[in-house]
């Protein structure tokens, strides 16, 4: 006779093991997946032909007596200075590029988690909504810093070198904070918008679709409606001339436009806080019982 023997479960006397980096690998796992994708390389690659512009520019302003033939002007244009840094740093077409690229490897960061229902495989593991909201927003950070602060400071270094001396240093010596900052409040911005685009629908086109409609509108909207009033104050309303001012303020320029840059700059908060707020109520996490 054979002996009916009941299976039980062991106890697990085990500690749960902390990350304290829950959300990487989401960041990981975005980036590779944004490399995956088609025509996203390519994009990638183009997106840094200013960077090398600039470049050129920095070695020419070194090198003026042998570039005498191409203008006595160059002299002035190429003053390698805080406006330098600005208009690099303010680049319309580094702004579409981080559109195009966006749209290409980012729009879908959320949308299609909303889509295929995987907030819930998510949030079926030790993940909080800020963890996974962090993930996300590590993703669009890595690209916008690829090409506006990782740029800027090889720029600035590269300006050192050329030079021989610390010169740019010493007449700016808040430079290269004002690089970072800048940098990081266009990451900030650009994060916001993208992640924003991409919770409010489970489509990626139509993220795409709400990504550029929203940047661009807002300039049109605001250039409308100055020239219906004529305030200067309708155009808080455009995002690009909103970061130009802040650029302005950064970098102790004169801006573009007869507006306090302070005023820009809440604009911003306002809308990454804004952003942010639509976001996390579009993200409902689920409770993971350890």
């Amino acid at each position: 006779m054979t002996t009916i023997r009941e299976k039980g479960y062991h106890h697990w006397d085990g500690q749960f093991k902390e990350n304290f980096r829950p959300f990487w690998p989401i960041i990981r796992t975005g980036i590779k997946l944004a490399f995956q994708r088609k025509k996203f390389k390519p994009l990638f690659a183009a997106s840094f032909i200013p960077a090398f512009a600039y470049a050129a520019g920095i070695y020419i302003s070194e090198r003026l007596e042998d570039f005498k033939s191409m203008g006595s002007g160059l002299e002035k244009f190429l003053q390698i200075n805080p406006a330098f840094f600005k208009s690099y740093l303010t680049l319309d077409f580094t702004y579409f590029m981080i559109l195009l690229l966006m749209s290409v490897g980012g729009a879908g960061l959320i949308a299609d988690d909303f889509r295929h229902q995987a907030i819930q495989l998510y949030f079926a593991r030790p993940l909080e909504k800020k963890d996974y909201l962090l993930g996300k927003a590590g993703v669009v950070a890595f690209f916008v810093g690829c090409l506006t602060l990782v740029p800027a400071l090889i720029l600035f270094i590269l300006k050192l070198l050329f030079s021989g001396s610390f010169r740019l240093l010493v007449e700016y010596p808040w430079l290269i904070l004002s690089i970072i900052l800048f940098s990081a409040l266009v990451m900030m911005f650009f994060t916001a918008l993208i992640l924003l685009c991409s919770s409010l629908t489970n489509n990626r086109n139509q993220a795409i679709a709400l990504m550029f409609s929203i940047y661009f509108l807002s300039s049109i909207l605001s250039g409308v409606l100055f020239l219906i009033f004529r305030s200067p104050y309708a155009l808080l309303l455009s995002l690009k001339l909103n970061l130009d001012q802040v650029a302005a303020g950064f970098f102790l320029v004169k801006p573009s436009r007869e507006l306090p840059w302070y005023l820009s700059f809440l604009v911003l908060l306002a809308f990454v806080a804004f952003s942010y707020f639509l976001v996390s109520k579009k993200v409902r996490s689920v409770e993971v019982i350890k």
